[in-house]
């Protein structure tokens, strides 16, 4: 599999959802905000343990999600640091022919090492247990 995410791309933001988050990513964002971990949960959490995730607003889009791009890219969740290497993407190739009609970075760049983009699916699945579990994956 091919990726590489492109410059100042941000489809894969704009698409219907939730964005999960683990208590780490929560950790790591709310210092990046200078924020203290309870009032980061208190203004952008909703939802309690063990499937926590992002609120969002009228628009339903992430909070952080602006039109020049991501405000906290650089410690951005797991959810959406790992795209497109999610566990449902790499067991199916038509959910990647599907991603693939929005995101300009499938199929281009470098190829990917399948044991790599395995262990991120490994890590995404460890981290949002409950709804794999669920969802069969």
């Amino acid at each position: 599999m091919r990726f590489e995410c492109q410059p100042r791309c941000i489809r894969c933001c704009t698409r219907k959802g939730v964005v999960y988050v683990t208590a780490e990513d929560i950790a790591r964002i709310a210092r990046n905000l200078g924020l203290s971990g309870a009032e980061f949960r208190r203004r952008h959490i909703c939802c309690k343990p063990p499937l926590l995730r992002l609120r969002v607003g009228r628009n339903k889009l992430c909070p952080f999600l602006f039109s020049d791009g991501c405000s906290i890219h650089q410690v951005k969740p797991l959810q959406c640091s790992s795209f497109p290497f999610w566990p449902e993407l790499l067991a199916s190739a038509s959910e990647r022919r599907k991603t693939a009609k929005f995101c300009p970075g499938m199929n281009r760049g470098k190829l990917v090492d399948l044991d790599s983009a395995r262990a991120i699916a490994s890590q995404v699945r460890r981290a949002f247990k409950q709804q794999y579990e669920d969802s069969g994956l």
